[in-house]
């Protein structure tokens, strides 16, 4: 501590709060630490501070049986700050030595908040975030305790989730604020094996809970969740999904249809879409419509495109040669005869469904399942974008569209986002990518919320993590993606992310919207019929056993080549 934090330290002889008395003294004469100093504030910024720590007190506090008191003053802990009649919350982002005293530490804050005091206690209550009055030099530190962050943590009537406890706390509860949470998106992040799968779920569980009557759709690339939501939500794969081919729109059928690159592609492209609206342009509902587009989602009939592309190619006055006709017509036959595609091109999937396939996706109504899982693990991985882009466009459209009806709003979840929404570096222009983004951007306005899961953020596309306004960060191993956490974290949470490469399994960092202050919490335990399917593997319980080789590898071939 410097000399004269020192001096304003050893001044202070009496009881830190107005009221203070004897009785407040813990059993045995101990001194209360939570009413002593433990610093002095040396300098003062806009959005935090410097402040010299007293290393005896830090020690004292250390012993204290009040959790948060015993951290007080290490990186990532909670200090309060007297400003006249009221209390400044902050938090310690990082320490060091102070060489020029013996038993003294500076560290750098981050202020928080501010809250009034209670005559009687002293402790914070109206906590809110932000700040109207700062401290002067030479104001005192005191630690944070348990009742004051219960104040701070406190549900101020706003609707909430509960989903674990507040490190270090023993029974303060941490909460998300719903709305605010969904209403500017959420990102959950994490390293494989920290088990960010299973707080995913018991996040969707708590929702459905607190809101049984809402729509979600979760995109689940591994088959994971459906083991999680078998009781409460509606499982949609590739065996019961039904998704017909012609939601797609004129981008979504080039990626399927065209395997041409360069001038190629584009000489196929504009041969599709003329086909494409000729083919829409037959069905009643078009005549009715009057004027439509290559994008409006009328339904067609595979072998009247088909035919259409046959007919001009055998045109003389056509203005290339057959190549291209033929490659698009090869790549359509080819999805109607493999057996991987019937979920998406099958003759059953011609009539008008549009209305029931967006009632049964989006669950309205939802008839006590308020989430439908879309397992995309057993569709071809040359149309899983495609298929997660339609999706994904059809939420972004029915908001649209449905303005005039104030819809319901509806909450996207991705999982393994990074796949979906790469960076500059690793982006191939997909359709997949440029819908999400701008749901990121755009959603929020139309009442769609986006949730997104990765274990590597620093694939995920430079704007989009930064459109989330909670982010829920597990730990992260690699620098790379701790470094872009970083960059997308308020200011304020700056000692909490130092401390997300030491998390243990099942903690996370949370900031933002939906948490009144940045704030570190412990999961609660899922139980087992609700937790998703994504344990990795017992190599010494699976390789001690034998027998029924011969019959597991037959069994694996025949689906193999079945498809199926």
């Amino acid at each position: 501590m410097t000399d004269h934090g020192r001096q304003d330290f050893e001044r202070f002889t009496g009881p830190a709060i107005e009221g203070e008395d004897d009785m407040s003294a813990q059993a045995g004469g101990m001194p209360d630490n939570s009413r002593l100093p433990i610093g002095v504030v040396l300098e003062i910024s806009g959005s935090g501070s410097q402040i010299a720590f007293d290393l005896q007190r830090i020690n004292d506090c250390m012993k204290d049986p009040d959790p948060s008191v015993a951290l007080a003053g290490q990186v990532g802990s909670q200090i309060k700050i007297r400003v006249g009649d009221a209390w400044l919350l902050a938090s310690v982002r990082d320490q060091r030595k102070d060489r020029r005293s013996e038993g003294g530490v500076i560290a750098h804050i981050d202020f928080l908040g501010e809250g009034g005091e209670e005559k009687l206690t002293g402790r914070i209550h109206g906590f809110k975030r932000g700040v109207t009055r700062y401290p002067v030099p030479g104001a005192m530190v005191y630690p944070a305790t348990t009742r004051d962050l219960e104040q701070i943590y406190a549900s101020d009537g706003r609707a909430s989730i509960t989903i674990g406890k507040v490190f270090p706390t023993r029974d303060i509860r941490a909460g998300l604020y719903i709305d605010a949470m969904l209403g500017k998106h959420f990102a959950l992040l994490g390293s494989t094996g920290t088990g960010k799968s299973t707080s995913a779920a018991l996040i969707l569980h708590k929702i459905c809970e607190a809101a049984p009557k809402g729509h979600i759709v979760m995109i689940d690339p591994h088959g994971e969740y459906s083991a999680a939501f078998r009781q409460t939500g509606q499982i949609l794969d590739v065996s019961n999904l039904q998704m017909p081919y012609w939601l797609m729109n004129y981008e979504e059928h080039c990626e399927v249809l065209l395997s041409s690159s360069g001038n190629e592609r584009q000489v196929d492209a504009d041969i599709l879409a003329k086909c494409l609206l000729a083919a829409r342009s037959k069905n009643r509902l078009a005549q009715g419509l009057g004027k439509i587009t290559v994008d409006s989602p009328i339904p067609y009939l595979l072998s009247d495109l088909s035919n259409i592309l046959q007919d001009e190619m055998g045109k003389l006055d056509k203005a290339t040669s057959s190549a291209p006709y033929m490659r698009i017509k090869g790549k359509l036959d080819e999805l109607k005869a493999d057996p991987r595609y019937q979920f998406m091109f099958s003759g059953m999937l011609v009539g008008d469904t549009m209305t029931a396939f967006i009632s049964k996706i989006f669950r309205m109504p939802g008839q006590g399942k308020p989430i439908s899982i879309i397992d995309v693990s057993g569709v071809p991985s040359d149309i899983t974008s495609t298929v997660v882009a339609v999706l994904s466009r059809l939420v972004f459209d029915f908001a649209i569209w449905g303005r005039e009806e104030k819809t319901r709003p509806i909450l996207l979840v991705c999982e393994e986002a990074h796949r979906y929404v790469p960076n500059e570096k690793n982006s191939d222009g997909s359709s997949v990518a440029k819908i999400l983004s701008r749901i990121a951007k755009e959603g929020r306005k139309y009442g769609i919320s986006l949730g997104l899961i990765t274990q590597r953020p620093s694939d995920l596309a430079e704007g989009v993590l930064s459109q989330c306004g909670t982010i829920i960060a597990m730990r992260l191993n690699n620098d790379r993606d701790q470094a872009f956490v970083r960059s997308a974290m308020p200011e304020g949470s700056r000692g909490f992310l130092d401390s997300i490469p030491a998390l243990r399994n099942r903690e996370c960092i949370i900031c933002g919207e939906g948490v009144a202050i940045p704030v570190r919490v412990t999961f609660d335990t899922l139980e087992e019929h609700r937790r998703p399917a994504s344990e990795d593997p017992s190599f010494v319980d699976l390789w001690s056993k034998d027998g029924g080789e011969e019959e597991l590898v037959e069994r694996v071939v025949m689906r193999w080549r079945s498809q199926g």
